[in-house]
């Protein structure tokens, strides 16, 4: 009972025999160190203390403790069994008459299974501390080996990822034979101050390749704690090149498709700085920071099939669909392809589906497909418990290994958590540089291409932090009444009842528009219903809806439907379409 009573807590096993001074002494350094470090992580957040975890010096002051902590359980467990066992030895022979301790097997026994319990703990805590430092290792260098794959296949065999489409059309300019190597360069850190600017990239590794198809670079401004997000589709062609010895090579502008950039940097020692695994990246954030007219300070790639596992690891994430995807010619490999449909509304996905909902191209468009994978990372970012985490540790872990890379400094990264807690999404403002206000599509070589308008594009950049704060103020009030809203096509208009979700999304309300043909058709005015008494809970959405439709509510009593409010379009809805042009 003493040794057990120890493993609770040191001392405990002591007070219990009543050596209350011994017990005082030895309590106190594990008192006195829990108090320190309590006190250290009340002043941190969540974020901040997990940015702290990947720290190499955090992680071996962590294994160094725990394996003191260790020895000094294992001592106080073991002196509590010997005082126990010396005063039942006084009890039987008498206080002062020479004392032979007779070890009982039963005794020992227990003594050992109650270290075996306390040793357990310990080992945990020193394997996940390796766990850590390993993962944490393959995220932050880019040259590390030894990191584990990512999977192949999908863990429920259901659906492979996308294949990539056909080759990239290469700019057809003559590359003169390799010359000097460009010297390496070291980035300037982020100084906390100015606006950092993130690109997040999402990469097809299959067959051995490196098409970048996702590239959004998430910009944020410390002083105000706003961010937007700029995404460019992977079809896009002749993106500006910065000037110096790549626009001599290539010319002015990069003539292959921007998810091809990445490989044809990587070749080119001579051209762009860095080492064989920063060579591509660093090329990347160059073409899309002149592009932008951002200073792309770091890069964090998610391969697609690390980002399947990562998802399934965190246990799925919920998403609003506002458009249904259809795809009836979804590659899953070995040249078949499958039916795609997602319904509209709200849906939990696991990896597979998500990755799904993320990568469909056929019957939707780049400016839909960004939207999508925009929603999917806001979803994650919003969603992650750590209670559903923690079952899953080791498949997260190694899911983040194998497939997570970036050139963020280590010791940036509570700094940059304590700020990512402070940023409110809902304040987000998003931008898919798509066709036709951000691009004129076409082909080239007999494949898909989008040309930028350059011009248009660098001017939504730079007005992305230039809001109203009255019409801000609205927002954020009506994100936070949360309105689920149904937007039907009653006019006939191609495309308006989607049009119209988007931009409501956009001025911060939760709008989808379900392929759904409503009851009535051919009318001129707007309609809105209003079920359930739901105007009593949302009256700034009601407000907002009847100054932008020009039309008052219907209320409908219905416990049949379960959205809050259904917009029916008509003949005279305003024609209303996100993003605003710049």
């Amino acid at each position: 009972m003493a040794a057990f009573l120890s493993l609770l807590f040191p001392g405990l096993g002591h007070a219990y025999l009543g050596a209350y001074q011994r017990a005082l002494g030895l309590a106190a350094p594990v008192i006195l160190g829990g108090a320190l470090t309590l006190g250290i992580a009340v002043r941190l957040n969540t974020l901040e203390l997990a940015g702290l975890a990947v720290q190499t010096w955090f992680l071996t002051i962590v294994f160094v403790l725990n394996l003191v902590l260790l020895g000094y359980r294992a001592i106080v467990i073991v002196d509590a069994w010997r005082v126990a066992t010396a005063m039942a030895a006084d009890a039987r022979v008498g206080v002062g008459r020479p004392i032979r301790i007779q070890l009982a097997p039963i005794g020992v026994a227990g003594l050992l299974a109650v270290l075996l319990v306390m040793s357990a703990v310990h080992i945990a805590v020193a394997r996940y501390d390796l766990l850590l430092a390993r993962t944490s290792d393959c995220i932050f260098d880019p040259e590390q080996t030894g990191c584990p794959s990512a999977p192949t296949e999908p863990p429920d065999g259901s659906v492979a990822p996308e294949e990539s489409s056909s080759p990239s059309p290469a700019a057809e300019t003559p590359l003169p034979s390799l010359g000097t190597a460009a010297p390496d360069v070291s980035i300037p850190p982020w100084n906390g101050q100015d606006r950092l600017n993130i690109l997040l990239i999402g990469s097809d590794e299959q067959g051995g390749g490196h098409n970048t198809d996702t590239l959004i670079v998430v910009s944020i401004d410390p002083a105000t704690k706003r961010v937007a997000m700029f995404s460019l589709p992977r079809d896009t062609v002749d993106v500006p090149i910065p000037e110096g010895p790549p626009r001599a090579v290539f010319g002015r502008v990069y003539g292959g498709k921007i998810n091809a950039w990445f490989h044809a940097a990587d070749v080119r020692p001579d051209l762009f700085p860095g080492t064989d695994a920063t060579r591509g990246y660093n090329a990347l954030k160059s073409i899309l920071g002149n592009l932008y007219g951002l200073d792309v300070k770091y890069y964090v790639e998610v391969n697609f099939d690390g980002f399947r596992a990562i998802v399934d690891a965190l246990g799925g994430v919920t998403v609003n669909v506002q458009v249904p995807v259809v795809d009836d010619q979804y590659p899953v490999g070995g040249g078949r392809n499958m039916r795609v449909y997602i319904p509209s509304g709200i849906q939990h996905m696991n990896g597979s589906q998500a990755l799904v909902y993320a990568r469909s191209r056929k019957g939707s468009s780049d400016f839909d497909r960004g939207q999508r994978q925009q929603r999917i990372l806001l979803s994650l970012r919003q969603q992650t418990d750590i209670a559903r985490v923690l079952p899953k540790l080791d498949e997260l872990m190694n899911a983040l290994a194998a497939s997570i890379r970036t050139d963020i400094p280590r010791e940036l990264v509570p700094q940059l958590l304590g700020l990512a807690n402070e940023i409110d999404t809902k304040t987000l403002h998003a931008y898919v540089f798509a066709p036709p206000a951000y691009g004129v599509e076409g082909s080239r070589n007999g494949l898909y291409i989008l040309t930028p308008r350059v011009d248009r594009i660098r001017a939504a950049v730079a007005e992305a932090f230039t809001v109203d704060p009255a019409l801000e103020a609205k927002r954020e009030a009506l994100a936070t009444e949360a309105a689920d809203v149904w937007v039907l096509n009653g006019s006939g208009v191609s495309g308006q009842a989607s049009r119209i979700a988007g931009y409501l999304e956009s001025i911060g309300i939760t709008a989808s528009a379900p392929n759904q043909k409503p009851d009535i058709t051919g009318r001129t005015n707007t309609t809105i219903r209003v079920y359930n008494g739901a105007e009593a809970r949302l009256p700034v959405t009601v407000e907002a809806l009847q100054a932008i439709f020009g039309a008052t509510i219907e209320p409908v009593a219905d416990p049949t439907v379960r959205v809050d409010i259904i917009i029916i379009t008509g003949t005279s809805t305003p024609n209303l379409a996100p993003p605003p042009l710049p």
